[in-house]
Parts: C-alpha cells; structure tokens; sequence
C-alpha cells in the first residue's frame, strides 16, 4: 500500500513570510465541496453535514460582528474613561468618566453642565483648590504624567508581548489579504495586548485615533473564530474572505458606518472580493454595528461621538470653498506621506529604531507639555472633531458659539449669521495653534510602536481648517451681504453658511488626501454625520484631494508603509505599461548558470536532499529528464521536506539511495533494491506557463488576477525559466526607478 494515500500532516501548509498558491486553494475547496455534495445524497447525516457546512460562514460572520461590536463597545467606554482621568477623578465613582459623574448629579444647572461637586480636578484633590497658578501647575504636571504612564504602559506592552500589536495595522492586512502569510499577526496574543494598549494608546492624548487599529482587532477575532471551523481552518483562501468580512465589520464598529466598512473593505483593503464575501462582509458589519449600538458606549444613542445634523442647505458657489478643502487635503496628505515616510525609514536605518520605549516616551511629553495650555488640544481629538462639525444653536456654551447678538433668530429655533464674538476670535487663534502642532506631531506619532490609527488625526486636520473657512465664509457673508457673489442668495439675517458643514468637508478632504480613498469615504462621512445633502460638496473635495495627491505622489500612505516594509504586494490599482517580455524578467538570465529542476524518475532521496540544503527556493519544477527539459508539473519545497521525513519514519526499507518517482507507475525494480518513494500526489500537474515572448505586462495581470505564487516559462514546451511574484514586484520597482532590493519577501 502506497503510504502518500493518507493525507500527510503539513503537506499542503506554507512557510511563514510566503505568498500561498491561491489557485490551488480555490481547487481544493473546490474538491472539498463537491465531495460533501455528492455524499449528502447518500444519507441524511451526510446531508445534515451538507446544509450546516453551507450556513458556517453566516454563522462566522454572526460570531465576528458580535465579538468585534463588544470589544470596540469597552475600548470606547475604557478610553473616555482613561482621557477624563488626566484631569480628575469622580468621587461619587471612580468609574465614572467627567460626563456621567455630572450626569448623575443633583447640583448642576445645564449652563454648567461640565461642572459639579461630584466632579474634582487634581488640584483640588491634592492641594485642596482649582483656583490659582500653583492649582494650574498641579494640574499640568499630572496631566502630563498620567500621559506618560499611558504611553509607558502601551508601549512595554507591545514590545514585551506582542510586537505585531503596533502601528494600525492596515498596511500589514492589505498584505496578509493579497495571500502573503504573517504568523501570529492577527493571533490571539495580538489581539489581547493591541485591545489593551489601544485603550492606553488613545488616552495618553497622542495624535492618533482607535479607528485603523479596530479594523486589525476585528481581523484577529475573525482569524480566531476560522479555527473553531474546518472549512476556514484548512484553507488560507477561504480564511482571506472571512478576514475581508471582518476588515468591514471593524470598520462598521470605528465609525459607525456599515455600509461605508463593506465599501472600504472593497476600496482599500481586499485583494479578491467574491459577490458571497460582499453579502457577508454587509451582514458582519450589520451585527457588528448593532452590538456596538447595544452597547451604547457614548450615552447618545448614536454608534459615533460625532453625530451631527445641518439645518440649512449649500448653495453652487460653496463649491468654490468646498474645492480649496480639497486642494489643501491633497497637499496635506501629500507632504504628511512624504514626510512620514522619511522619518519612518530614518527610524529603521538608524539607532533610533533601537530604542522604541523612549522614542514614544518624548513624543508623549512634547505633546503633553504642547497641548495641556490650549483647551483644543486638550481634549480628546474625536472631542474635538465633535466640536468642530457642531452647527450652533440656542443653547451651546461653546466658545466657538459665542456670537453677538446670540437671541435675534429670524425663524425657527435656528440661528441666523451674526458677527463673530470675542470667544470665536479667541478660539480662531487657538484652532490655527492647534492645527499646527497637529500637522506636526502626527508625522512623528504614525509608525511608532504602540497601536496608531490615522483616520481621526487627518480628519481632525481637515476639520480644523475647514472651520477656520466655514467661520471665515460666515463672516464675510454677513458683513458683504451685498457681494455679488452672496445677495442672490444670502440676505442680511439669513442662515447662509453653515461653519460646521466646512469643518466635515475639510475632515473628508484631508483624510481623502492620506488614503487615497474616494467612494468610501464619502459613504462613511455621510452615515457619520446623517447629512444625505451634502454627498455633493464631500464627492467634489474627496475627489479633488486624491487629484491633488495623485499628482504629487501615486501611493497612499497603506501602500507606501507596505513598500517601505518590503512586502509582496502587487497593486490592482497600477498599470503596467513598459514593453517588457517575459525573457527579460525569468531566472536564470542568460549568463546564469541553468535553472534548478528535479527530474521525474531518476532522482535518490540523497540527491533531492542534496539541492534542498543546497538552495533557498521555495519550489522545483520536474521535468522528465535533463536533457529533454519537457515540464511534469512542479513540486514545494516544504511539501517535498515533509513527505520524505514522513516516509523515512513511517515507509519501511526507505534509505538515501531509494529513488524518487513523480510518475504514476514505478517500474518493477531487481531484488535487493532499497523500496522506492513515490511523491505524485504533491506534484502540482497543472502549473502555470507562459512563453518565453510573453509581454510582461500579461505576466503582471495574470499574477494580479490569479493571486500566483510563480510561472514558469516554457520554449516550444522546453522548460526555460521561472519568474516569481519577488520577481515581478522587482522588476516593476526597477521600471519605477526604485531600489528593487526593498522587497525583501517571497
């Protein structure tokens, strides 16, 4: 009895840091599934196994959106809580974040809503009063040092448990999704610590947001509940459509946007997106935003802290302002790339790298000591994004409310333009402040080794702007009423423009210009905020700030971090147009000495042992004899390491000399020969080929579409070379005029 006819442990699994064969994963789910199809009209066990292994998948994505909705749920509750305590603590509770500790107060009024006795600052805890310089010192000093503690916190973590559990995360999925394996990346080890140290991350008041590092939790539960199913567990394709579900499903939970997390998961992140992983990417992020709304971690029966409603409607000329939001979001995620990425590759090329604890530590001071002054960088900045998109109305204490004449309201309880008070000049100079130090101190935050998402910093850039134009707009409406440009439309009293609606546009525009994302973000701006009428000022900026960046830059920042880190990601989005053949780009090249291939039927166990240890390539193709050259098909290094070990241990008589047949039959051998090993059931009959003259640019699709791993390259059915996705990426980055070394993995 041949013993390849039972299925060998491993035979069929990948390294780690290696590209899986999508094809011949599809081709086995395939096989899988019509063997259980064809059994289930056998009996009614088998067609009981049928129907639940077709309803496992919904009952995955059920399983996902739940965990996921839960565990962002308690990562928003614990960060309100943990950012309120830089500045008090609630006596009534010290659970209690500022906001409920007031709410469950007898002795506040609604003017002073913020303040109650329940409610104490540092100061008053420690020195007995909150008035004075010495109170001030008090509360800056432990401001500054809760901040530390939390960002000490984070990263020791990171870097004692779980190193993958940094940055957001996103680039690395991107990857992991187009078929390239990280082990332990989406673990449960992963998911435990970037849970945690995402909650410290967000309250130490570092310029970075929860909402990219959410979509990598999502994915870490959706890798872990594969393994509770046989049909996810054993094939890497299959998993990578449930990961794009669940990618939708943390993006739903960050934003509380479904559909806009399936339209991001189709945009940005999927590598292969099937019509089925559509309808369960939408149903995963459904129970995902329906837990998270269970939950209701904001208090406000909203799955966003930043929920808002505009009253008055835009009128054609906003587009002008709306386009300029989008020229600076381009500009802004152009230089913000650039930027980035140089202190990124400084840190990996330098000492600086070595010393991750500390570099997160001074950023953390500088931010701290920077922000605490200025009530705007002060508060959390999806606080601060609330703010900013609010549209004034009767009862708003807001210093960026505090208008003249606040009462005269021309209709409704809506207010009309009125000039600008002294707290709104006030809080202009303090938004300008803020928008630099946050222009600046993201570059430095994006990449360090604690959990960092990028969506709220850029949004908070484009909202701060957009502000500042929204307020500036407003005032020039009503003192220039008269304009040309405003009397057909805005007369003096009227409730023309809305500052907030500026702010929302200008936080789409910038965080258009970081991600180069379009459709999406416009879906997730406006399920957001609730504001259908205004797709067409988001669509113009969105779209003029991926121009503006395109023309500065091709790569958002996902891609360029994924080049940065030398992954084999090969980009859907890129057109290959160089005049390259297939010749150009095989190996071996022409002085190259010849290809390394088995042959089918004259090979020992010594001689294939001998080029395994002698060679790094993670396959060989069989031909049928050196000579001929003719392909048998093509075998995997770790498919070929693992069935001789397991023939040297379980197949009596097997030695270095047994020879190695990738036929069907062995031919009958003299007496006293040691057995033979037979190894066709790994071959690989049908692997891919194309001629020597192929255009690369066919090459490039055909890896693209199929997901290959390699292609091997034939002559008049003579085998001639082998081009690898490694290859392909190299040699696009050699058209590109980049170093083709940075891809560093197969």
């Amino acid at each position: 009895m041949d013993f390849l006819e039972e299925p060998i442990p491993g035979v069929g699994t990948y390294d780690d840091f290696n590209t899986i064969d999508w094809v011949r994963e599809k081709s086995r789910d395939r096989d899988r599934h019509r063997e259980i199809t064809n059994k289930s009209k056998e009996s009614t066990w088998a067609l009981i196994h049928s129907v639940s292994d077709a309803f496992s998948g919904w009952l995955l994505m059920l399983l996902i959106g739940l965990l996921s909705g839960s565990l962002a749920g308690l990562i928003d509750i614990s960060a309100h809580w943990m950012t309120d305590l830089k500045e008090g603590i609630c006596t009534g509770g010290f659970w209690f974040n500022h906001e409920h500790c007031c709410w469950n107060s007898e002795h506040v009024t609604f003017e002073h809503r913020d303040k109650c006795p329940e409610w104490n600052t540092w100061a008053q805890l420690i020195i007995n009063t909150d008035q004075g310089a010495f109170a001030y010192i008090v509360n800056y000093f432990m401001y500054v040092l809760w901040a530390l503690l939390f960002a000490f916190l984070a990263v020791s973590l990171v870097k004692a448990f779980a190193p993958y559990a940094c940055g957001s995360g996103i680039p690395e999925i991107k990857t992991i999704l187009s078929g390239f394996i990280i082990r332990g990346y989406l673990g449960k080890w992963t998911l435990v610590i970037k849970t945690i140290t995402l909650v410290l991350a967000v309250s130490s008041g570092l310029s970075l947001g929860k909402e990219g590092p959410l979509v990598h939790v999502a994915c870490c539960c959706g890798n872990i509940l594969c393994h509770c199913f046989n049909k996810y567990r054993k094939n890497e394709a299959k998993r990578r459509e449930v990961l794009s579900a669940a990618a939708a499903a943390g993006v739903s939970v960050a934003f509380g946007a479904p559909i806009g997390g399936v339209l991001f998961s189709l945009e940005e992140v999927s590598y292969y997106f099937p019509l089925k992983t559509l309808w369960r990417s939408f149903f995963a992020a459904l129970v995902a935003a329906f837990t998270l709304r269970s939950i209701n971690p904001f208090g406000n029966s909203r799955l966003v802290l930043f929920y808002v409603e505009f009253h008055t409607p835009w009128h054609l000329f906003e587009l002008v302002p709306f386009i300029v939001l989008g020229i600076f979001g381009g500009l802004w995620g152009a230089l913000f790339i650039r930027t980035n990425i140089a202190w990124c590759r400084k840190r990996k090329t330098t000492q600086l790298g070595k010393y991750p604890v500390v570099e997160v530590l001074i950023v953390t001071a500088i931010t701290a000591i920077l922000a605490f002054p200025n009530e705007y960088t002060r508060m959390s900045t999806s606080e601060l994004i609330s703010e900013l998109f609010n549209d004034c109305g009767l009862l708003d204490s807001s210093k960026l409310c505090d208008y003249e004449n606040h009462f005269n309201t021309s209709k409704g309880g809506e207010l009309p333009d009125r000039p600008a008070g002294v707290g709104v000049y006030s809080a202009m100079w303090q938004l300008a402040l803020t928008l630099i130090l946050k222009i600046v101190i993201t570059i430095f935050t994006f990449g360090m080794k604690i959990p960092s998402g990028l969506f709220i910093p850029s949004m908070a850039v484009g909202a701060i702007a957009g502000r500042l134009l929204g307020v500036g707009m407003e005032q020039l409406a009503y003192y220039h009423h008269d304009w040309g440009i405003f009397n057909s439309w805005c007369s003096q009293g009227a409730d023309c423009i809305t500052p907030g609606l500026y702010a929302m546009v200008g936080a789409a525009a910038c965080l258009g210009g970081v991600t180069r994302m379009t459709v999406s973000l416009v879906v997730i701006m406006f399920e957001l905020t609730g504001g259908l009428e205004y797709i067409v000022p988001l669509m113009a900026a969105a779209m003029t700030s991926k121009w503006v960046a395109d023309a500065l830059g091709r790569e958002g920042i996902y891609d360029a971090h994924i080049r940065l880190n030398g992954y084999p990601f090969l980009e859907a989005k890129e057109e290959f147009a160089h005049k390259t053949l297939a010749m150009d780009v095989m190996k071996p090249r022409r002085n190259d000495p010849l290809l390394t291939v088995l042959t089918q039927d004259s090979m020992t166990v010594e001689d294939v042992e001998t080029i395994i240890s002698e060679t790094t390539y993670s396959g060989f193709p069989v031909v049928v004899s050196r000579e001929s050259q003719r392909l048998v098909g093509f075998v995997l290094r770790r498919d070929l390491i693992i069935s001789i070990e397991n023939a040297r241990k379980k197949q009596d008589g097997v030695v270095s000399t047994s020879i190695i047949y990738f036929t069907e039959h062995s031919p009958p051998m003299p007496p006293y020969t040691p057995p033979t090993l037979k190894l066709r059931n790994i071959l690989d009959l049908s692997p891919f080929t194309v001629t020597d003259l192929t255009p690369m640019e066919i090459v490039v699709d055909i890896f693209r579409k199929l997901g290959l791993r390699q292609c091997l390259v034939t002559h008049n059915g003579r085998l001639l070379g082998i081009i690898t996705k490694k290859d392909v990426l190299k040699h696009i980055a050699q058209m590109a005029n980049q170093d083709p070394d940075s891809i560093l993995f197969n």
